[in-house]
Formats: C-alpha cells, structure tokens, sequence
C-alpha cells in the first residue's frame, strides 16, 4: 500500500470522527505543535472507526487541553502527572481526548520511545504526510507486531501483556526479535500495578481472539507470571470422561464459550436475543457480562490442582468448586478488580457444577428449578452458558453424545426460567415473616427463616397461590417437622 493510499484512507476516516474534527478545531492556533499518535492513527490506516483520539503536544499539556474543552463543552481533568497527561471527555459519553506531553525534543524521537511500531506513527494535527520513523505502516501492511526498540519491554514490562493484547485485537503477529525481547522480560510481567495488568488482560480476553493473544502470552512466558493459577493446571491429568488435562481443557471451554456467544440461538432457543441483551450489559471495571463470563470459562477450574486425588485409577475433584471461587478474589484482589466483578466472576465458579448434576432428573419439577435459580441468581443467566461450554468441551472425550445433548437441551429450559427471573424476579411474597409467625406458629429463629424460603419455594411452583393457601401450607410444613 503506497504512502498517498495511507494518507487517503487516514483522512477518509479521520474526517468521520468527531473528536478529530473538535481537535483540530480548538487546537487550531497551535496545530504546528500538536499530532495525532496512537490507536487512532493505527486504526484509520487499518480501516476501522476512529472514536477517540491521542495528541503528542509540544507545550503547556493542560492549556492545551482547556482549549479544547472550552471549544467543544467537554470536562478537562488530568489523567496522569507523572506522563504530563490530561484527558477532555464528552459529558455524554461520545468521545474522549487524550493530550500528553512529548517525551523528547522532537515528534520523531517521541516516536522511537514508543512501545511499538505500529503505534509509532503521527500525523500532523492540520493533516499531512504521516511520520513514520520506525516504519509502522511497513509492519501494519505486513500484519507484524515490532517492538520500536530493543529498550521496549525493558522500560515498561506491562509491553509484554500489551503485545498479546494488540495481536487478539487486530490479528498482528510478533516478530521473532520482538519474541526474543519479550521472553527476556516476561518474569517482570507482574511488576506494574495490579490495575494495569488487569486492564491489558481484560482487553486481550474481550478481543476478537483471546485465544491467539493468550497463546502469545504463553509463548513469551508471561501467563505463568500474572496468572500462574491457569498454567498451574497443565499436566493436571483428570478422570476418563476427559480427553484433556485441566489446562487444555480449560482453553478449549473458552473455545466452546466464544462459539456458544457467536450463536447463541442454537443454544438459548427462543430466549437468546434476551439473553444477548442480558450479556451486553455493562457490569463493572468497563467490562460486560459478557466479557466477565470469558474471564469465568477461563479461571473456573483453578481449584483443581489443590483439590486433586486418586483412588484405584479414579481421579476426582472434590471441592475445586468452592477452592477456585476463593481463588478468583484472591486473583481479583492481586489485580485490583472491583468486589462487583470478584464476587461475579467468583460465583460462577462456585456454580459452574450445579446444572450438571440436575441432568438425572430431567424433568425438573418447578421447585428445583427455583433451588438452582435462587442458588445462582444474579448469574443465573451466565453461570448456566459457563455449564454449555464446559459440556460441549467433553466432546471427544470419555462423555456420551446423549448426556452432551440432555445438558444442551436442560441449559435451553433454564435458560427461558432464568431470562423470566431476570425480568421480573421471584414472586412478590404472599406473608411477611412476622405474618408467617403468627399464622403458622413459629417462634423467630432458624425455623422461621426456613419458612420463609419454603414459602418463596412453593408459591414459584404453583403451590399456593393466596394469603390463606399460604398460611394452610405451612401450618402443614410445621406439623411434618
């Protein structure tokens, strides 16, 4: 691709964004000072929508950024003092502008002490001939992922999860030097603060190929570094209904869980646009349910190295369940998370089992469908799509096709009783505790809170429908106790 078809496309896509378009409007006095860098840059040359945008600025950062505030009414505050570094963000959302300081005496040298190649390359604020000195368009067009220097991971070691990071989101393929460079610094992975590596780690499992940024990672010998609990599992032999070791089979569920989201009509039946509207929802940490549920398929059997035995050839895991919960907030507190997504990606983990073994018993009577769905809730929704992947992992293993499809088809029905919950809840209760006291003659204590869960139980099957049906079930429940 000639440099005039770069400059083209940039300009083609540069003129659809509006943060480029209020960027060079406010900065419009000083625009010989200022350049596009970054994802912005890399992703117009690439063809993609350009949303928000960085500026390398030779001068006072701020000013320059309550320039721009001012002009288009958004909110400037500074991002980062030790980069010189402030951000001006939509009020509504629509876009964000971020302006840092040169790092060295020239546009060019900045560039050379950048992470990579690919993100090395500016464009002057008015437009123009792109500068590019360490030859970013070269590797963009190639499909290589080059570190701008040998210096690269050695001055910051969160590079190396960036590197996985970039490769699940645009395809690019490190180099062999960039290999090399990265390997001898991926014991230093784990140095930057926890909410930094999270961060790279949550945008690499939410990309388009987790599973080739996480194959990256492991080449360099970086996953055992940040999250030593998921190659803690390789070699872990399990029973004959597996076909893997817990590590190879803990990737190939988060194979099967991104084929379950790709189609999820054939796995949710008529529920799976409420089901995609569910996953799209923002949960914590700028991250989804959706994206959180990646983070599940990938940590739900860390538990199983500490919990392994064996007995006469038969291998169990008794208790990984509960262990790996544990494990997750353990991992969630190292890498700064929020309790919301702790507690999230923790309960499904706990929960992962749960359905599978309710498979025997198909058809549920309503009252165990209410005993999974108050179990799981507010996850019932994901935990349930976490089990599809785990199942359909087992294909090719020791598990009959007939016990896959039973699950499937289990999955499919809880699936529709879990969007209903979601959308409405649990029925409103017929009594208060104190009413179920007094009508049912119970003294407050244990007993009455196991009254009022056997309410909620029957009133979801069906059992009871009025205040006096409520009271006559009970006194019922009582007497048999």
């Amino acid at each position: 691709m000639s440099g005039a078809v770069h400059l083209t496309r940039l300009e083609e896509r540069f003129g659809e964004a509006p943060a480029v378009e209020l960027a060079r409007s406010a900065l419009r006095d000083v625009a010989d000072r200022a350049w596009f860098v970054g994802g912005a840059v890399r992703d117009a040359i690439l063809g993609g929508d350009v949303l928000d945008v960085d500026i390398a600025f030779a001068g006072d950062v701020e000013a320059a950024a309550r320039m721009i505030a001012a002009d288009a009414g958004g909110h400037p505050f500074e991002l980062s003092e030790r980069f010189e570094t402030w951000r001006v963000a939509d009020r509504d959302g629509g876009w964000k502008i971020d302006v840092a300081a040169l790092r060295a005496e020239s546009i060019e040298l900045d560039l050379r002490l950048r992470d990579f190649t690919v993100n090395a390359v500016a464009v002057p604020l008015a437009g123009g001939t792109p500068i590019d000195p360490t030859g970013g368009l070269h590797d963009l067009e190639a499909g290589i992922l080059r570190a701008c220097s040998d210096r690269a991971f050695a001055d910051d070691p969160l590079r190396v999860l960036r590197a996985g990071r970039f490769a699940a989101r645009t395809g690019l393929e490190p180099e062999p030097h960039t290999v090399e460079l990265a390997q001898r610094e991926a014991h230093r992975a784990a140095e930057p603060a926890g909410e930094r590596q999270f961060a790279e780690l949550a945008a690499l499992l939410s990309g388009p190929e987790p599973l080739a940024g996480l194959g990256i990672l492991d080449r360099f010998g970086a996953v055992e570094v940040v999250l030593p609990e998921v190659t803690s599992m390789r070699g872990v032999g399990q029973s004959a209904n597996h076909h893997l070791d817990a590590h190879d089979h803990t990737i190939e569920v988060l194979r099967r869980m991104i084929e379950v989201e790709r189609d999820l009509p054939a796995y949710c039946g008529d529920v799976a646009e409420p089901v995609a509207e569910l996953l799209a929802q923002p949960l914590a940490d700028e991250l989804s349910r959706l994206d959180a549920l990646r983070w599940a398929a990938l940590l739900h059997d860390i538990g199983k190295p500490r919990t392994r035995t064996e007995r006469d050839g038969w291998v169990s895991f008794l208790g990984h369940d509960a262990a790996g919960a544990a494990m997750v907030e353990a991992i969630c507190r190292r890498l700064r998370t929020s309790r919301r997504f702790s507690s999230h990606v923790a309960a499904m983990t706990r929960d992962h089992l749960v359905l599978g073994f309710m498979v025997r018993e198909r058809p549920l009577p309503a009252r165990r469908v209410w005993e999974y769905l108050s179990r799981t809730s507010p996850q019932s929704v994901d935990t349930t799509l976490l089990t599809v992947a785990d199942r359909l992992s087992a294909q090719g293993g020791g598990v009959p096709g007939e016990a896959i499809e039973g699950h499937l088809e289990l999955a499919r029905e809880m699936l529709a009783a879990a969007v209903a919950w979601e959308r409405e809840g649990p029925p409103e209760p017929l009594l208060r505790g104190d009413e179920i006291a007094a009508g049912a003659g119970i003294e407050p204590g244990p007993l009455l809170g196991e009254a009022v869960t056997e309410l909620e139980a029957a009133q979801y099957a069906g059992e009871v429908a009025d205040r006096d049906a409520a009271i006559e079930h009970l006194r019922a429940w009582v007497a048999e106790r």
